[in-house]
């Protein structure tokens, strides 16, 4: 839940995970709330996701549920990419998320790269995801939610996706070359090895 005592400002972290993804959805998060002590404090120790466990992950995962901080997350797919390209899928993905959120915001802090429509004061930040923890809970937020996804679609294709995501391992081009390509891969991404 979201609450404020003071006239503090309103803050959205935004981050993507999954963009170097050969198989599954681009998957943006933003965590959001008041730049006061109490969530501070609460941030503190958070990194970015990709320099956390699994476990670590899911511990923040549930912390996540019981601060003063919104999260929200939006998935932009395989056939998005494939048709319109990376380029365009993040800059939809931060368009979509920003329209869930509710509140007046008066600041969106982005991972570098990242940019939100120009109607928002905004503020890009070079790996972002790990100096300013608003970014970095919502690397976190959305590294989870699109883990539990490709472990969802590991138990209905045969891809080991619960093992390495969708990204290009050594097994998964394997796979791909003994199966082909599956519903949830980026064709975009895999011209050079297999013919579709």
């Amino acid at each position: 839940m979201i609450k404020n005592k003071k006239n503090d400002k309103f803050i959205v972290g935004i981050d993507e995970v999954g963009r170097g993804a050969i198989a599954g959805p681009l998957v943006l998060g933003a965590a959001a709330g008041y730049l006061n002590n109490k969530n501070k404090k609460f941030l503190t120790g958070v990194r970015d996701s990709k320099k956390l466990t699994f476990n670590q992950r899911l511990l923040w995962y549930k912390k996540f549920k019981n601060s003063d901080l919104n999260f929200y997350c939006v998935f932009i797919s395989n056939n998005f990419i494939d048709k319109y390209g990376m380029g365009k899928a993040l800059k939809e993905g931060v368009k979509r998320l920003l329209k869930k959120i509710d509140k007046k915001i008066d600041l969106v802090l982005l991972d570098g790269g990242l940019k939100a429509p120009e109607q928002y004061n905004q503020k890009t930040i070079i790996r972002g995801d790990d100096k300013v923890p608003f970014i970095s809970a919502a690397s976190v937020y959305a590294k989870v939610k699109r883990d539990f996804y490709m472990i969802k679609m590991d138990k209905k294709i045969n891809y080991c996706f619960a093992e390495h995501k969708g990204y290009g391992t050594k097994e998964h081009f394997l796979l791909i070359k003994k199966n082909g390509i599956s519903k949830i891969h980026r064709k975009s991404f895999l011209k050079n090895i297999v013919k579709t």
